[in-house]
């Protein structure tokens, strides 16, 4: 805990309300929407995405794991895939997805397209071959039709996975409360909120979390001033550790976008932590070695509401 003196001062010394003045300065930019889309490709993708029989069941689909109206993700622990079975990594939303410099937790997919295949393929999650997927589509004339327009005819981990990925690419969430705030917009958010995302840069939180999709572009060992095995509750994921071997990388992870983060409980790589409140004083703990006042903590909360952004596919 921290003592009585230096709490009086962390209470005492609260950073001033700022107005943005040179956004350049700001370690957070306003999220803009992708411009490079092919929209066929991307209207194929999006009945991909939501299409069940891209599952060995015909019962899992991308949209699954991924309920656009659930803040992109399921809202569980881990995900449920074919035949019930589970993983042990909590899905991520897809909102803003297509900004991060890596996919997955590890970082082990390098794009959209990517991720898409080790889904695809997974026996824990849609268990499919690329013949299955290739006679499955294959048989149904609809998607013949569009991938003679928009890939030569060819049904392959390419073309399916491309169009999955050019989907996702329309998934940005755009316009939230701290954008408009960030272009100039001072009522967009409250007192409190500005106050709380000037706490998040003095406490050190925009270090890792930052950038157009805050955060999302580094990865990050998860305790970096207290051990994360003491933590009550957590699993044993080692992290990239699994895909690398190197002794540095264990408990090393993506580091996720905040974009979304107040719609997308329960929170961590392993779905431990049920809330936001218990996921902030995790990390003020274990990232930044210290505790906060609750009033702090709080305000810290009020703005990472203001992240969250609009997307017409939230509400289809």
């Amino acid at each position: 805990m921290l003592g009585f003196g230096l709490l009086s001062a962390v209470l005492l010394c609260k950073p001033a309300l700022a107005h943005i003045n040179n956004l350049a300065d700001e370690p957070i930019q306003p999220l803009e929407p992708m411009t490079d889309i092919n929209p066929g490709k991307a209207l194929l993708g999006k009945q991909l995405f939501n299409d069940t029989r891209l599952s060995s069941t015909n019962s899992v689909s991308c949209a699954s794991c991924h309920d656009l109206a659930k803040g992109g993700h399921d809202g569980m622990k881990v995900s449920i895939g074919v035949n019930g079975k589970t993983g042990n990594r909590n899905s991520p939303t897809v909102f803003n997805a297509a900004y991060n410099f890596r996919q997955l937790w590890d970082g082990k997919a390098k794009n959209l397209a990517a991720q898409a295949n080790m889904a695809l393929v997974n026996q824990d999650e849609m268990d499919l071959t690329w013949a299955d997927i290739d006679k499955k589509l294959s048989s149904d004339e609809a998607y013949k039709k569009q991938f003679n327009t928009l890939y030569d005819g060819v049904i392959d981990k390419h073309s399916v996975t491309n169009a999955i990925a050019e989907y996702e690419k329309t998934l940005i969430a755009v316009n939230s409360p701290f954008d408009q705030y960030l272009k100039g917009n001072d009522q967009a958010v409250s007192d409190v909120q500005k106050q709380g995302y000037e706490l998040f840069k003095s406490y050190g939180c925009s270090s890792c979390h930052q950038g157009k999709n805050v955060g999302g572009n580094m990865f990050q060992k998860f305790g970096v001033l207290k051990d994360i095995s003491l933590r009550d509750g957590g699993s044993d994921d080692l992290g990239r550790y699994n895909i690398t071997g190197n002794e540095w990388d264990k408990y090393v992870f993506k580091v996720p976008s905040l974009r979304m983060v107040t719609q997308t409980a329960p929170y961590f790589h392993d779905g431990s932590v049920k809330t936001l409140q218990e996921a902030v004083d995790i990390m003020i703990e274990f990232q930044l070695g210290r505790t906060v006042p609750d009033e702090d903590r709080n305000a810290i909360i009020d703005f990472l509401g203001t992240l969250v952004g609009e997307n017409k596919e939230m509400n289809q």
